[in-house]
């Protein structure tokens, strides 16, 4: 698995790396086929304060590719949102996977 995390107006520190890393662990956990992780942090320069903190992510899963994006006042808040979305999104997308198919009981006539 890679993962790639940058920021955009921001420097990524090894504190902020280390809080990402933990977080994505809960998707790694619930689904292994994990290919490539990629993360954004950006701070926008706007005048309000509130949804200043975004935080974005794309998930290179097998199969597909998933992506979300959340936006805070504080940014570890918006990566607790964005890993939240993303562990919805993944789960939906393990039980697509899953054959829920079974074979219809035949009739006896």
């Amino acid at each position: 698995m890679n993962l790639t995390i940058s920021g955009h107006h921001l420097e990524v520190t090894p504190a902020l790396r280390n809080y990402v890393t933990t977080k994505l662990d809960r998707i790694t956990r619930h689904f292994e086929q994990v290919v490539d992780i990629r993360v954004l942090l950006t701070v926008e320069k706007q005048k309000e304060k509130e949804r200043r903190q975004r935080a974005e992510c794309r998930i290179h899963v097998k199969g597909n590719d998933m992506f979300a994006e959340s936006a805070h006042e504080d940014l570890y808040a918006a990566l607790d949102e964005l890993v939240d979305k993303l562990d919805r999104q993944v789960g939906r997308h393990k039980t697509r996977l899953q054959d829920h198919h079974c074979d219809a009981p035949k009739r006896v006539m």
